[in-house]
C-alpha cells in the first residue's frame, strides 16, 4: 500500500482543542478522532493508513495530541474513552483565538518533557527540545520515543488507579508485588482488607508454610500520606508481630513520613510514581510490543 502523508500529531492539537471547547461536557474519544479528521480534511485513504501495530495512524496521532493537552492541564479523561477540557482548557480556548501561534502549539506538543507531576515545558524548553531532537542520532531518537511512551503510559496508569475501587486497587498492588517475585505463587498473596483490618490490606507468604510474611497497606489517595498514617501501620505490624511491611499509595509521602520510615526497620514506601513504573516493569495493567531494530552483524561477514 502506498504511504500517504498525514498531518503530524502536533497538527491534531488545535482541532481537538476546538472541538472539545464546543462540547464542554466532553466527547467520546472516537467522536473526537472523527471530528479532528474532518477538521484536517483527511481523505478516506488517509484515514485507512495503518501503523505496523495495526492501529489507524490518524487515531494514534489524535491520541498523542490529546495526551499533550492533558499534560499541560488543558484536558482530561474523567472516564474511560471520554475526553473533556478542564476549566483551564476552556479558558485557554476562549482566550486564544484560531489559529494558535506555532510557538504555542510546539509548547503543548513538547509537554512530554515534563516529569510526572511536574510543570509543563516553557517556550524556551520547547525550543531546546526541538534542537536536541533535530541533532539526535536515530538511536537517541528511539530512546527519547521510548521515554515519551513510558511517561505517557505512567500518567494514564495513575489516572486509571485513581478511578478503580479500593478493593480493586488492593488486588492490583498484590499483582505487582507478585510480579516482582514475592510469593512462590499468586495464591501466596492474599487480600485481607476490610473493616477491622487494623491497617493491613494484604499479606504475602514468602514460604509455603507461611512462617515468613510481609504485610501490605494499599491506599488509593490523592492527598499525601503523613507520619500518623505510617505510625498506625507500624502499630498494626507490631500487633501482627510482623517484621516487614510495604506501604503503597497513589499519592506521595510527607517529609515527616519519610523520616519516620527511615527511623524504623522493615518498612518500604512506594509512592504513585514508583508504583506505575513498577506496573510497567511487571506488565500489570499494560501490554508491551516487540520492535525489531536491525543492526549489522559484522561477525557474519568475517
Amino acid at each position: 500500500m502506498t504511504t500517504i502523508e498525514l498531518p503530524t500529531y502536533d497538527q491534531f492539537i488545535e482541532p481537538i482543542l476546538r472541538v472539545l471547547a464546543r462540547h464542554p461536557a466532553g466527547m467520546r474519544a472516537a467522536e473526537v478522532h472523527e471530528a479532528a479528521a474532518e477538521a484536517l480534511q483527511l481523505s478516506a485513504a488517509q484515514r485507512q493508513q495503518l501503523l505496523s501495530s495495526g492501529q489507524l495512524v490518524f487515531k494514534n496521532r489524535a491520541g498523542w495530541a490529546h495526551d499533550r493537552l492533558k499534560r499541560t492541564g488543558l484536558s482530561a479523561a474523567p472516564k474511560r474513552g471520554l475526553w473533556q477540557l478542564t476549566e483551564a482548557g476552556l479558558a485557554y480556548a476562549a482566550q486564544h483565538g484560531a489559529p494558535l501561534p506555532e510557538q504555542e502549539v510546539q509548547r503543548i506538543a513538547t509537554s512530554f518533557h515534563r516529569p510526572l507531576g511536574g510543570h509543563a515545558a516553557s517556550a524556551q524548553e520547547a525550543s531546546e527540545a526541538d534542537t536536541l531532537l533535530a541533532t539526535a542520532s536515530p538511536d537517541d531518537q528511539l530512546e527519547q520515543a521510548l521515554t515519551a511512551l513510558r511517561t505517557s503510559t505512567a500518567a494514564e496508569l495513575l489516572e486509571s488507579l485513581l478511578r478503580v475501587s479500593p478493593h480493586r486497587f488492593e488486588v492490583i498492588v498484590l499483582d505487582v508485588l507478585h510480579g516482582l517475585g514475592y510469593g512462590i505463587s499468586r495464591d501466596d498473596l492474599q487480600r485481607v482488607g476490610g473493616s477491622g483490618d487494623g491497617g493491613i490490606d494484604g499479606v504475602i507468604s514468602l514460604d509455603k508454610l507461611g512462617l515468613e510474611k510481609v504485610y501490605v497497606q494499599a491506599k488509593r489517595w490523592q492527598s499525601t500520606v503523613g507520619r500518623p498514617e505510617l505510625q498506625a501501620f507500624y502499630g498494626a505490624l507490631a500487633g501482627q508481630k510482623a517484621k516487614r511491611g510495604v506501604f503503597i499509595t497513589t499519592s506521595g509521602f510527607t517529609n515527616q513520613a519519610l523520616e519516620f520510615a527511615r527511623s524504623v526497620e522493615g518498612i518500604v514506601l512506594i509512592d504513585g510514581t514508583r508504583l506505575v513504573h513498577l506496573m510497567m516493569d511487571t506488565e500489570v495493567g499494560v501490554t508491551s510490543r516487540i520492535l525489531k531494530v536491525p543492526a549489522l552483524d559484522t561477525d557474519y561477514f568475517e
